[in-house]
């Protein structure tokens, strides 16, 4: 946001990530809290949409303007429309601020209001959010995957996981921290969870079983330079 004038003298919306248990997911206040410093610090006027008042970015000191209300399609859309907001920040809200920000953006509702997206876009939320999706990316730069099906039924998981052989995870997409994912071992099992993972999103992902492998996890951090850093 640095040198971009863009936006000085408007608005800036964020999402945050609702309502949350003590405890859980600190990172998303922390994140959304510093988007919000850093946005005043370049004069930009802030609106904040949490209804979670257990956190700091929602003490009254914190945004211009925060509005305590449920983090739903309808709600937000009529505070957007009352503020008109410049743009909306998706990415400091976790799961719940990513999945309505897609919603209102299938709606058009940012292109009805002409509220630009800032960060990341709609279309890279897109394609890490659906499962799907984000398996062929890799797939076309030529990183390795466990075999998997993406799935919108029972009998179509019930087939991957044949296909595949048991055990199998099951996934769930579009979720809160792999909220409803686990092993499963037996068909009759994999009709249980695929049905109460259907009835809580559209889409679950029935993925080889990687018992035994070892993990390495590591993050890229580059600038607009080319200069890159990685952290294992």
């Amino acid at each position: 946001m640095k040198d971009d004038k863009r936006f000085q003298g408007k608005s800036v919306l964020i999402l945050g990530s609702g309502g949350l248990k003590i405890g859980q997911a600190g990172e998303f206040d922390y994140s959304g809290t510093q988007a919000i410093k850093a946005l005043k610090e370049e004069k930009i006027h802030t609106i904040l949409i949490n209804p979670n008042i257990a956190t700091v970015q929602t003490d009254p000191y914190t945004a211009d303007e925060t509005y305590l209300l449920p983090l739903d399609v309808e709600i937000v859309s009529q505070i957007i429309a009352k503020t008109k907001p410049s743009g909306v920040l998706l990415g400091f809200g976790g799961q719940t601020a990513l999945n309505l920000g897609l919603q209102l953006a299938s709606k058009n509702i940012f292109q009805k209001y002409g509220v630009e997206i800032l960060g990341t876009n709609i279309s890279s939320i897109q394609l890490t959010e659906d499962r799907h999706l984000f398996k062929k990316k890799l797939e076309s730069i030529g990183i390795c995957t466990p075999k998997s099906r993406a799935v919108k039924s029972i009998a179509q998981a019930l087939k991957a996981a044949e296909e595949i052989g048991y055990p199998v995870m099951l996934r769930l997409g579009f979720s809160l921290g792999g909220l409803g994912s686990g092993k499963i071992t037996n068909p009759k099992e994999l009709h249980t969870k695929a049905q109460e993972a259907l009835n809580a999103c559209s889409q679950i992902l029935i993925e080889e079983y990687l018992f035994g492998f070892k993990e390495l996890e590591y993050e890229i951090v580059r600038d607009q330079y080319g200069n890159a850093l990685t952290i294992c």
